[in-house]
């Protein structure tokens, strides 16, 4: 390799550095003054305790133990984008419930989607209900329960009043929606920085 052309491509990889760098600081400055959900409520836990939230992971978990000895243990994390998209909310929760009784290794699991459903407001469907004899991860082959589309539609609004009556409402749905979404954006753009930091610094 010559001199001339060693310089050509050395002056070519700077360039091209530069032209990244200038798009890392756009994209940072740009997330950082968007404020995209700044003006939205938050809701609150009510009777739930935050009892996960790493910033290095996807999701959160809350737990609520009622005077009864009744736990109630919810994880979230975002799931895929939502076909409106005219929310605020790009991409659904999606949201795991599990409800044990005290005295009992067994639990009922509940696997659910969170949306938003209005300006301020979301809300949760069942897609799956399952009760589970220990808290271990079950074997495939065992009977779970039938899909939770095929059940009667009283049956479905029952489990649905179940629990809303354990404190799974529109406040922890608003919660997780805002909380995860900022959580998610906060992650991308310290990703971004390590980024510009990376590609900032010289050889």
């Amino acid at each position: 390799m010559t001199r001339a052309t060693q310089i050509l491509r050395e002056g070519r990889k700077a360039l091209e550095d530069f032209n990244l760098l200038k798009v890392l600081q756009s994209e940072i400055s740009h997330e950082l003054s968007s404020n995209s959900f700044q003006d939205i409520k938050s809701g609150s836990l009510g009777d739930f305790v935050l009892d996960w939230n790493s910033a290095q992971s996807h999701d959160v978990v809350l737990r609520r133990k009622s005077e009864s000895g009744e736990e109630v243990a919810v994880s979230a994390l975002l799931g895929q984008e939502t076909r409106d998209s005219e929310g605020k909310f790009p991409r659904e929760v999606l949201m795991k419930v599990c409800v044990r009784k005290p005295g009992l290794s067994s639990m009922l699991q509940f696997d659910c989607g969170v949306s938003e459903k209005d300006v301020h407001r979301s809300d949760f469907n069942i897609h799956s209900a399952y009760y589970l004899q220990s808290s271990t991860i079950p074997n495939s082959s065992i009977y779970r329960g039938p899909s939770f589309s095929s059940l009667d539609p009283q049956l479905q609004d029952a489990f649905k009043e179940y629990l809303l009556a354990r404190g799974i409402g529109e406040n922890l749905t608003n919660f997780l929606l805002l909380t995860l979404h900022k959580k998610e954006q906060g992650q991308y753009v310290n990703w971004l920085q390590i980024l510009e930091s990376f590609v900032a610094k010289d050889e």
